[in-house]
């Protein structure tokens, strides 16, 4: 097992007379003033609130999205199996006009002899259902014929059976469309709702987040990873995959490979590994063996947050990359940036 070291998360730094969390907190870059100042002074106090209220914000935006991802992961799932149905449904329909078409020569042959056989003329009816179960029916059929017959009442049955999972998967795809734009608008309000807050900021701190936003690593220093190694031949690709765009914006939806949000990392690093993992981060947490955080080596999943609402990868020496938040970068940072809720190795 490859070593790494527990980090244990620094103390804030000051900028500009303001507290800013250091770019190892994935989804703020400020905090409030410290627990000596007082409530009153004013400034700093006020800049600590909307510190808070927006790395609140894009909590709230992160578990949206993840919700939005689900959602659109099941609706694209479900366009799918639509397709698929329809192209059986109309494969069964053709089936059934062809079965309907012998027969129908066979109904044009009867009656150039004398006239069509009753029970014939009924079973080409549009619903013989039912009929066939009849005796009587049977034997006055030559036994070419009732099973000619017997075929089209099985692949009608399979034709209406078709035309109903249609229709259900449907209202499903619908539904889930509505669902898909519900978390969108969810996501979109509370982005806007955040821009609102940053542009409100005074200059100085609203310039101290955007470089912390920017910052590729903690403090700004990119992690020494040498002679780190990960455990197998997949996690290394995953993981190289995942460093190589270190520096890319974070954009909620986003699965690569110019942009991503937390959940698309991880999973587009893993698909240019060969593996395929959930989209969302409560699923990835679901996607491979649970490990503890003495245990991890690269390549494993990092879930945080109780509602398992943020995912990075772990590359060694104590650090993740992962896609922090909107307006930065996915970076590195320490492994214990925020409560860890699962590690996964997939």
């Amino acid at each position: 097992m490859v070593s790494h070291r527990r980090t244990s998360q620094p103390g804030p730094v000051t900028l500009t007379g303001v507290t800013v969390l250091s770019a190892a907190l994935a989804a703020a870059a400020l905090s409030p003033a410290p627990a000596a100042a007082d409530p009153a002074d004013g400034p700093a106090a006020a800049r600590g609130s909307a510190a808070s209220r927006l790395t609140e914000l894009y909590d709230q935006a992160e578990r949206a999205t993840e919700k939005y991802n689900g959602a659109d992961e099941r609706a694209r799932s479900l366009r799918v199996q639509v397709t698929n149905l329809q192209d059986r449904t109309a494969r069964a329909q053709e089936r059934v006009n062809r079965m309907r078409g012998r027969l129908g020569v066979l109904a044009a042959a009867q009656y150039r002899a004398g006239g069509i056989d009753p029970t014939l003329q009924l079973l080409l009816s549009e619903g013989p259902d039912g009929y066939l179960e009849k005796a009587s029916a049977l034997d006055r059929l030559h036994r070419s014929q009732a099973g000619e017959l017997h075929e089209l009442q099985v692949a009608q049955r399979a034709l209406e059976q078709q035309r109903r999972e249609t229709v259900a998967r449907l209202a499903d795809l619908e539904a889930g469309r509505k669902t898909v734009a519900r978390h969108k608008k969810a996501v979109q309000g509370k982005l806007a709702a955040a821009r609102r807050m940053l542009n409100g900021l005074p200059a100085d701190v609203r310039a101290a987040y955007d470089r912390a936003s920017r910052a590729l690593g903690r403090d700004g220093i990119l992690p020494d990873l040498s002679g780190v190694l990960p455990s197998s031949g997949r996690a290394a690709a995953a993981v190289a995959a995942a460093r190589a765009v270190v520096g890319s914006p974070y954009s909620w939806g986003g699965s690569g490979p110019s942009a991503f949000d937390c959940s698309g990392l991880t999973q587009w690093a893993y698909g240019r590994a060969g593996v395929s993992i959930p989209r969302t981060s409560q699923g990835q947490r679901g996607a491979g063996r649970q490990v503890s955080l003495g245990e991890a080596q690269p390549g494993d999943l990092v879930v945080y947050r109780s509602d398992a609402s943020h995912v990075g990868m772990y590359v060694g020496n104590g650090q993740v990359v992962h896609a922090p938040y909107p307006g930065a970068r996915v970076r590195y940072d320490p492994v214990g940036m925020m409560p860890i809720s699962s590690i996964t190795r997939p």
